[in-house]
């Protein structure tokens, strides 16, 4: 049974309505949001943009005050000293003073927490070597690549040795490159033992990274849980074969298998609807004395999750604990 104290997050019901435009018409951003992050996990809170995500975030960090509801962080209240001292948080957009170099930029940070001298000095080497940014160290952020800034930024979440890291979109807007090493970062945090709660509408590096994920529609929780029973990663949904030299009259035998035949030359694709139909088309490959090229089966991903619950029309919460 999950105790009190192996929970770092609680949202109950929490929402945030603004009031927009002339006529200050009222518009829900979170709706009645209600879920939990544990100790030592990397939790994703996945959505597409305008889903609510950044504004949850910022009512857990008492930048902004929920219309309802309440949430608590290590157990205080959101705004308690004692939860931000143990909490680390880089936005979605943060801003950096360009002028300085990464390592003025982190002894900043370090002075709002108190950190002074030597302490201060070997923490900030201690985060740039963790981040990569040793040889970049008294170089001006203003000459960083995104990818570079992102990382700086994380350092910066984490000056104060944080039990808990909040980072908002930490993979928007970077290359390929910069995702993985972001990703990479975020590993090396759950390895230290920390509590990763990040953002994101990147839906395949959630699934790489985190132990569980929340998705949010329209500000309502739509579904929550692990990611390998959310995706019933154990399901194949279908099976990908491609085969050379196959005789005419043996696709033949094929096509009633298959969900989908594209013909190309020598070469054919057939997509089998389930893998109950596996067997029955390598023996047709095998009496054709067809070329099995290769056979793949595909499985279901938080983006199909995504894909299915985007268009379904108010379903009931999914959640597996």
């Amino acid at each position: 049974m999950m105790s009190s104290s192996d929970l770092v997050v609680q949202t109950e019901k929490l929402a945030k309505t603004f009031r927009v435009g002339f006529w200050g018409k009222k518009v829900t951003a979170v709706d009645g949001l209600t879920l939990d992050v544990r100790r030592g996990e990397v939790f994703g809170f996945l959505g597409p943009n305008g889903a609510g995500k950044t504004t949850t975030l910022k009512m857990l960090m008492g930048l902004i005050h929920p219309t309802s509801g309440r949430a608590s962080i290590f157990g205080h209240p959101v705004g308690d000293l004692a939860a931000k001292a143990r909490l680390g948080f880089l936005p979605e957009s943060p801003y950096f003073y360009d002028y300085l170099t990464s390592r003025e930029f982190l002894k900043f940070y370090g002075h709002l927490f108190g950190l002074r001298g030597a302490a201060l000095e070997k923490r900030v080497d201690e985060l740039l070597e963790l981040v990569g940014m040793t040889t970049a160290r008294d170089l001006q952020l203003r000459k960083f690549s995104k990818g570079m800034l992102q990382r700086v930024g994380i350092a910066q979440a984490l000056i104060n040795d944080p039990s808990l890291v909040v980072l908002d979109e930490p993979m928007s807007g970077l290359d390929p490159i910069g995702r993985k090493e972001v990703r990479d970062l975020i590993l090396r945090l759950k390895e230290a033992g920390k509590t990763v709660l990040f953002s994101s509408h990147i839906l395949h590096d959630a699934e790489l990274l985190c132990d569980r994920v929340a998705m949010i529609l329209k500000g309502r929780l739509v579904a929550c849980g692990e990611v390998t029973d959310l995706v019933e990663r154990g399901t194949t949904q279908y099976v990908e074969m491609v085969i050379d030299r196959l005789l005419p009259e043996r696709l033949a035998h094929m096509r009633p298998l298959a969900e989908r035949v594209v013909q190309q030359g020598e070469r054919v694709m057939v997509v089998l609807s389930s893998q109950q139909h596996v067997d029955e088309a390598l023996e047709i490959v095998r009496v054709s004395r067809a070329k099995l090229v290769s056979l793949t089966p595909h499985r279901a991903s938080l983006e199909e999750l995504f894909i299915r619950e985007a268009t379904g029309a108010h379903r009931p919460v999914e959640t597996h604990v």
